[in-house]
């Protein structure tokens, strides 16, 4: 039967076994998630100050990468500000006098930062009609500038993020009488995260010539803890109904598998929902390990700690 002349129920069920792809990424993409939970698509085509996203990208970035910009800024600000109390003229502030060049920069990049967080020492002062224009606009730059700097901050803290740690690698381990694929998350922060759901699929290119992909949900062993205070190994059993049973290492890379993984949780700090995404690749699954105990021995006072530095330790095991 072709494809046109497929019930309408079947059609759907293709078109939702997509999962928003497109058939485009699907069989050109070598990888559609990256591991920091990236898409590996760009958009092409937007205008100028939307494909820039200023905002977006400062909200996205680490914390030193956003300081350092920050900084950057500030510096270059005022060293363009000091430039231009230079070009107005040999009086335009009180501290120039017969000081050579170098002496004088300074001299206008500190007057620069006193004007631009409205410091005001009173030890130098604007001393013509040009000067006094430059500090205005730059009195007024320091107001907006600070503003946005502090709203994004603010908005940097106030945003939730789920920072959940994936181990490097999935595994495929023994597990009752038979096998599983394994993967193990820990929280990285402090804060709690409850009703935690876990989403795994498996995509692969069909055989054929036109690379398409299909995709698989994989059904897990548990698929949501209510509470996620240590770690968590995700286990998808490969039982007579799973994608993975006739499959072998030769077999998943030669089809250009994925596994791709969506967690979503409720931040109670925040009190909103967070998510996270992640995959592996079919060359960074493990066949034949096992996970090592990530948990100390219990204290005195009965506490159990993670050490989130054995996130990563497996050991090798006969299937």
């Amino acid at each position: 039967m072709s494809v046109v002349e497929q019930p309408r129920e079947t059609q759907q069920q293709d078109i939702n076994a997509d999962l928003g792809f497109g058939s485009v990424v699907s069989r050109e993409s070598q990888r559609l998630l990256n591991k920091d939970g990236t898409f590996n698509v760009q958009r092409q085509g937007l205008p100028l100050l939307h494909s820039i996203a200023v905002y977006h990208y400062l909200l996205n970035i680490t914390w030193p990468k956003f300081l350092a910009y920050v900084t950057g800024s500030y510096v270059i600000t005022n060293a363009l500000f000091a430039v231009a109390y230079i070009l107005c003229g040999d009086t335009a502030l009180s501290a120039f006098g017969p000081q050579p060049m170098p002496a004088r920069f300074w001299s206008a990049f500190f007057f620069s930062v006193d004007t631009l967080a409205t410091i005001g020492y009173g030890n130098i002062s604007p001393n013509n009609t040009a000067a006094n224009v430059v500090v205005t606009v730059e009195a007024l730059i320091g107001l907006l500038g600070f503003s946005v700097v502090a709203g994004i901050v603010f908005a940097r803290f106030a945003r939730p993020v789920a920072k959940i740690a994936f181990s490097r690698n999935a595994i495929i381990a023994p597990y009752r009488d038979q096998r599983a694929l394994m993967f193990r998350i820990v929280n990285e922060k402090s804060n709690e995260i409850v009703e935690l759901r876990a989403t795994v699929l498996l995509t692969r290119r069909k055989p054929g010539v036109d690379g398409s992909r299909e995709y698989h949900p994989l059904k897990l062993e548990r698929e949501r803890v209510v509470f996620f205070p240590a770690s968590w190994t995700i286990v998808h059993p490969i039982d007579n109904e799973s994608p993975l049973r006739d499959l072998n290492q030769e077999s998943l890379t030669a089809s250009d598998a994925e596994i791709l993984i969506l967690l979503n949780g409720f931040d109670e700090t925040f009190s909103q929902n967070v998510h996270t995404r992640s995959s592996y690749r079919a060359e960074e699954v493990v066949w034949g390990a096992r996970f090592q105990p990530m948990f100390n021995p219990p204290r005195e006072d009965g506490t159990i700690s993670v050490d989130i530095r054995k996130l990563h330790d497996i050991q090798r095991v006969a299937l």
